[in-house]
């Protein structure tokens, strides 16, 4: 009689397996983060966020493995490649909306790699793009994780491989196959909305771009974290500007602005540009166009993967 064969390790779970072992320098404990990360990716959100009733005890369990264990793995690091805690190890770099749908757009694999003008961590910062037109959106954890999250939640997009097979095998539930267009009409519709587009990083992800989070400041764990000091987002190179000779103090921008960089006084509206991300949500929904992005050089470079593409295959 033919029995039904058990697979005990799942085929996404194996290419995840087979990639980590080419990548120099990738540890066990660095696979065994990543495996979590994505497989309970709710459990570790809500617990990250302290909307778990666990929070409270797991968190001195990972300050006491923060404060022992990890100078232990890592015993020379210092500045930027020190590992000091798991949130300083997860990375997001904002993008405005049409450097998103050039992301979710690639049609050929892709290798670029120690981008450090452009995402500045120590250990993420590479784009190496395995079958991009492999896109699954997920129900978004940190969406899940509150009560009353803003709507729609399929707004997490998994790029390339074997991370949205990983995802889509394991999460049959809470994520679907999408192609490059659908993709695309996810990121305008959240424009729309008024939310803010992050091209997420992980070191234990492989170091490497994975996913585009479509958040907003009351629901996105990321957002939340850098306003509390943990620099868990890198600015998208822009900021953005007032055309005053244009701009009638109407507040539209000030309504949209999820890092609450903008006010209105004396009848225009006012940008800090300390803390403005250059998104560019303000400037998409400002009636009159009053409001353009800018490259500010001290904010690093923008993420523009096809100037990228472009720059290398001239070098």
């Amino acid at each position: 009689m033919n029995q039904k064969r058990i697979n005990i390790v799942q085929p996404s779970t194996k290419e995840f397996i087979k990639e980590a072992r080419q990548i120099p320098g990738y540890r066990l404990f660095d696979f065994l983060h990543g495996y979590v990360y994505a497989r309970w990716p709710y459990l570790y959100i809500s617990l990250g966020k302290e909307e778990h009733r666990l929070s409270p005890a797991l968190a001195k369990i990972s300050n006491t493995i923060n404060r022992l264990l990890l100078p232990l793995l890592n015993p020379n690091g210092s500045g930027n490649n020190s590992r000091q805690t798991f949130a300083e190890t997860y990375h997001g770099k904002v993008v405005p909306l049409e450097a998103a749908k050039q992301l979710v757009s690639v049609q050929e694999d892709v290798r670029i790699e120690n981008l450090e003008q452009i995402i500045p961590y120590g250990q993420a910062r590479d784009i190496v793009l395995k079958n991009p037109d492999h896109i699954v959106a997920l129900e978004c954890p940190c969406r899940a994780a509150k009560a009353g999250a803003c709507q729609p939640t399929d707004v997490c997009l998994i790029v390339g491989e074997p991370f949205a097979s990983f995802v889509k095998e394991h999460h049959p539930s809470r994520s679907r196959w999408i192609d490059s267009e659908g993709a695309v009409e996810i990121l305008r519709a959240e424009e729309e909305r008024g939310h803010v587009h992050h091209a997420f990083f992980k070191d234990a992800m492989f170091g490497r771009f994975y996913a585009i989070c479509n958040c907003c400041a009351c629901c996105c764990g990321a957002m939340g974290a850098n306003r509390r000091g943990t620099p868990m987002l890198a600015s998208s190179g822009y900021v953005s500007m007032v055309d005053e000779d244009l701009c009638i103090g109407c507040g539209d921008c000030n309504d949209y602005c999820q890092f609450f960089a903008l006010s209105v006084n004396n009848g225009y509206a006012t940008i800090d540009q300390s803390i403005c991300m250059g998104c560019g949500v303000c400037v998409t929904h400002c009636p009159l166009d009053a409001l353009t992005l800018i490259h500010d050089p001290t904010k690093g470079e923008p993420l523009e993967i096809m100037k990228l593409l472009s720059s290398a295959a001239n070098n």
